[in-house]
């Protein structure tokens, strides 16, 4: 099963997407899906590094599916969407 964030990644609920992201990684997740997202701000960004940061110390692959462009518009004004390697969701490819 695929982790799926909640509709919204803000700095309202950073905190408890990380631990359950945090949590899914340790339990082998190796793809967030973030199709659900529909609200984002930086501390979207700042989870999402966090995520991919405890991956690689794993030693664990991870890659985000279904991003939306308001996401990928934030990644890239803060210059890390090199960084995130977000794949875009099928409807705005």
């Amino acid at each position: 099963m695929t982790f799926r964030p909640a509709l919204t990644l803000t700095f309202n609920n950073a905190q408890a997407m990380l631990v359950a992201g945090l949590r899914a990684i340790a339990d082998g997740q190796t793809e967030i899906d973030l199709a659900g997202l529909t609200t984002v701000d930086s501390a979207a960004v700042a989870t999402l590094l966090a995520w991919q940061r405890a991956a690689r110390k794993a030693g664990k692959p991870l890659a985000f599916k279904n991003s939306p462009p308001n996401l990928h518009s934030l990644a890239a004004l803060y210059g890390v969407d090199s960084l995130l390697q977000l794949t875009p969701t099928e409807q705005h490819l």
